[in-house]
């Protein structure tokens, strides 16, 4: 028995499943996960001491690869002043005038612990300035664990949500409107029939959590164009998409102004770290200075604003990162085009700088609904096959890649061939 397995089984009596965030369970793939000991750039390493290339980066907040020296050192330098305070710090000011700089779009920030609360306290925030209490969202987009998110879609555009998870009530579902994604005239209809009744609109503008889905022309602008309509608050949900499809986000690469941004990972260096923020006057209703309540402990914490101004400065300095980000996306989906081609296989890969799904299906994907016909069984043997080569991916179809500047050509080369031949395994 590996020492992978070894954790798991301890795991599993004293964590319910034995993770502590459900997709670690390896249970869309089948077998044990691995259980993390350390990583370096563009290595992951296993308690059992094998080395895995790293597509998959914390999920997205390591941009530069692990282990990053300046973000290491902003760490080390900081600890020496203690942990944490629970009073304002110099470092939340530098860090609220940083994002405010690379993203024009918010004007205020509010620093807090985890992308979950930022979308649910930007909810609060929309639902407080506007007096209304409905939201739209999209199906397949994730936005958290806060109650109101965790919706599915009904049998059409236009049907309310049901709740998607025990512990949700019916009350709180009524007031989820969900929609398809890239389906603009439904969520119109659901403004129509919900006359100034609906606060804000929420999505991920490149979606990340049903793989990596990218908007199909027209479909944010035609957003921002129905909620200067109908009043409604647009939140774009940038704790993927924040700082790793641009400096600005996936709004500066789209040329859209939401209202309301979230944001997280990439902003906290690895560290526990999220944030909302935009248009003054919205966030201006935040406590103290206006009547919509959030609070938080370790808010704007001075070892993740510390790692998260190193990590976010060399991001500002250093514009040629996210050429090479690009550059290194397109080579590892023109290898993975290829070896598709070469197993006859008709698969879809969606794609935009540094993210990117391969997905099992021959359909287009830009929808949930399209993306739930792959084969999933075949994903699994192919994620298996990628692991005994070395190759560490999500453990589900339906989680977008994340990738680093840590990857050489060398490296994207053997990711390549592992591909290849992992496809013609799994066939």
């Amino acid at each position: 028995m590996t020492t992978s397995e070894q954790l798991f089984e301890k795991a599993k009596t004293l964590i319910p499943g034995g993770v502590n965030s459900p997709v670690r369970a390896f249970r869309a793939v089948g077998g044990t996960p691995l259980f993390i000991k350390s990583a370096k750039g563009p290595y992951l390493y296993d308690e059992d001491g094998r080395q895995y290339i790293e597509l998959i980066n914390s999920w997205g907040p390591m941009i530069l690869g692990h282990a990053f020296e300046p973000v290491e050192k902003a760490v080390r330098d900081a600890i020496q002043y203690s942990f944490s305070f629970g009073a304002p710090t110099r470092k939340e000011v530098e860090m609220a005038e940083l994002i405010t700089t690379m993203v024009p779009s918010v004007e205020k920030v509010r620093m807090v612990n985890s992308g979950t609360e930022a979308t649910m306290a930007a909810i609060r925030v929309a639902r407080g300035f506007t007096g209304r209490e409905k939201m739209i969202k999209f199906e397949g987009c994730y936005h958290g664990h806060g109650d109101s998110f965790l919706i599915a879609a009904g049998s059409g555009a236009m049907t309310m949500g049901i709740p998607d998870s025990p512990g949700v009530t019916r009350a709180t579902a009524a007031d989820t409107l969900t929609a398809p994604y890239n389906d603009l005239a439904a969520v119109e209809v659901l403004l129509d029939n919900n006359h100034n009744q609906v606060a804000a609109i929420i999505l991920e503008p490149v979606v990340g959590n049903m793989g990596c889905v990218l908007p199909e022309p027209g479909f944010l602008e035609g957003l921002r164009t129905l909620c200067d309509k109908h009043s409604v608050i647009l939140i774009f949900d940038e704790v993927m998409t924040g700082f790793r499809l641009a400096k600005g986000g996936a709004q500066e690469r789209y040329g859209i102004t939401p209202d309301l941004t979230t944001l997280g990972k990439i902003i906290g260096g690895g560290m526990p770290v999220g944030a909302y923020g935009g248009r003054a006057d919205i966030m201006n209703m935040v406590a103290p200075a206006g009547p919509v309540y959030q609070a938080g402990t370790l808010s704007g914490n001075p070892i993740a604003m510390s790692a998260g101004l190193a990590m976010l400065h060399h991001l500002n300095d250093h514009p040629e990162v996210y050429t090479r980000l690009d550059e290194i996306g397109k080579k590892l989906t023109d290898g993975f085009r290829a070896g598709l081609r070469k197993a006859g296989l008709p698969y879809t890969i969606n794609h935009i700088g540094s993210m990117f799904t391969q997905f099992m299906t021959e359909r287009t994907v830009t929808n949930f609904t399209e993306a739930k016909s792959c084969d999933l069984p075949m994903f699994g043997r192919y994620f298996h096959g990628m692991l005994k080569r070395g190759v560490y991916l999500a453990p589900s179809q339906f989680e977008s890649l994340f990738l680093s500047v840590a990857l050489t050509d060398e490296l994207v080369a053997q990711v390549i061939q592992a591909n290849e031949e992992s496809l013609l395994e799994a066939i």
